[in-house]
């Protein structure tokens, strides 16, 4: 072919292909809008205008639009295929962002609880009725109810009668306001008028660790205590040192460990609860928790600080692995506590004194049981220590206690 490109010689005067195999259309501008067709004699496979005695090129200009059409057509057919696949993408991040992510609803109570009305929480309860209690406080009551969406939750009712019931109710709201943890129980909403306080919580259809213990029927192995107190003390490392401000409980014990459908532990009840103040490692209250579960100097002076809380973690954990409770009446002031009664069969008798339903001398492998055995009651003599100097922190406790976890499945043989 003849390179269209010649058309910008401007100086060219003569030009002559003539009897050669040439083919294609003859460039009519520039120099060549002056030559004569005796310049391309004798190649019979060029075309172009009349004057150069060659045929037309309609052929040139079917494979133009011929291949404009294919470009069309390839520029079209990519541009579909690019908005279909960025609209399934788009539709699959949706889809799997809708599955993991909490509802609009969901979201919205994490961030800002709902607010209940009176005659909505009575619907829900059927009035307060007393077959729905699910238990007893220092401040007030708490019972199942149902909304009207079908949702199970705990009601907690303040008796306002009560003296502190409604600084229990503030402090609590100022608590779970800001707090967020899966060992946590949620608060949902809450109602609040001069005559009424109630707040609104997750309900834990297993009941609390207390009923666990105590109650007839009801049993956790090994295994499934240690995970609680896991969970329990995931609950007070975020408390105490993954929130801005240190949270402390001060009223640990079993009755506020509460155990839902996967038999996993939530902490609950902080109407005692205290937010430190920034650079404050410790603070005074005389708002009093349980007795038996109360560290010296909270008792003593009414000083806190996540110490307290490690005295009253130790005394719950030797409490669930004795299934003895620190108001027993083998235990008074004159005598014995569960802590000391505990530290005295350390570490020679601490078969004598584990609940018998764990281990049986004549079980398989019952000596490395004991051991781990051993090992769980040494943490809680350690976080029980009369001085809270000496008290081992949660964050030391909490990968003990899991790593006594993986040693007992191992020993049970459970995955």
């Amino acid at each position: 072919m003849i390179p269209k490109s010649l058309e910008g010689l401007k100086s060219m005067n003569y030009f002559n292909v003539s009897y050669n195999r040439l083919i294609g259309e003859i460039p009519n501008r520039g120099p060549f809008a002056n030559l004569t067709y005796e310049s391309f004699l004798s190649n019979d496979g060029l075309c172009g205008t009349p004057r150069m005695h060659v045929p037309p090129c309609p052929a040139n200009t079917l494979r133009t639009s011929k291949n404009n059409r294919v470009v069309l057509f390839v520029l079209v057919s990519l541009t579909i295929l690019v908005v279909l696949i960025v609209s399934i993408a788009v539709y699959l991040i949706f889809k799997k962002r809708r599955r993991e992510l909490p509802s609009e609803l969901d979201l919205l109570s994490r961030i800002t609880p709902a607010r209940f009305s009176y005659y909505e929480l009575q619907r829900a309860t059927n009035g307060f009725e007393e077959s729905n209690l699910l238990g007893l406080g220092s401040f007030g009551s708490v019972y199942k109810g149902t909304l009207a969406n079908g949702m199970h939750v705990a009601v907690k009712v303040f008796r306002l009668l009560n003296e502190g019931a409604s600084r229990s109710f503030e402090a609590e709201c100022e608590v779970l306001r800001n707090i967020r943890h899966r060992n946590l129980t949620k608060v949902l909403g809450s109602c609040s008028n001069l005559d009424f306080k109630a707040l609104v919580l997750e309900y834990m259809p297993n009941g609390s660790l207390h009923k666990w213990l105590y109650s007839h029927n009801y049993f956790l192995d090994m295994i499934q205590r240690v995970g609680i107190m896991i969970d329990m003390a995931s609950a007070l490392e975020y408390l105490h040192n993954g929130y801005s401000k240190p949270v402390i409980h001060c009223d640990l014990k079993p009755s506020n460990v509460l155990i839902d459908d996967d038999m996993v532990g939530h902490l609950s009840d902080f109407g005692v609860a205290k937010l430190l103040e920034d650079g404050n490692s410790n603070d005074i209250t005389n708002t009093l928790a349980t007795f038996g579960y109360i560290a010296p100097e909270y008792g003593q002076e009414g000083l806190v600080s996540t110490r307290s809380d490690m005295y009253s973690y130790g005394i719950v954990l030797l409490e669930v692995f004795t299934r003895t409770q620190p108001g027993d009446e083998m235990f008074n002031e004159d005598y014995l506590s569960l802590r000391s009664w505990v530290h005295n069969a350390f570490p020679t008798n601490i078969g004598e004194i584990i609940d018998p339903n764990l281990l049986r001398p004549d079980e398989e492998r019952y000596d490395e049981k004991l051991q781990c055995a051993l090992a769980i009651f040494e943490v809680g003599l350690k976080c029980s220590a009369e001085s809270r100097r000496e008290r081992m922190a949660i964050k030391d406790a909490l990968p003990a206690l899991e790593k006594i976890k993986v040693k007992l499945v191992s020993l049970y043989g459970r995955t």
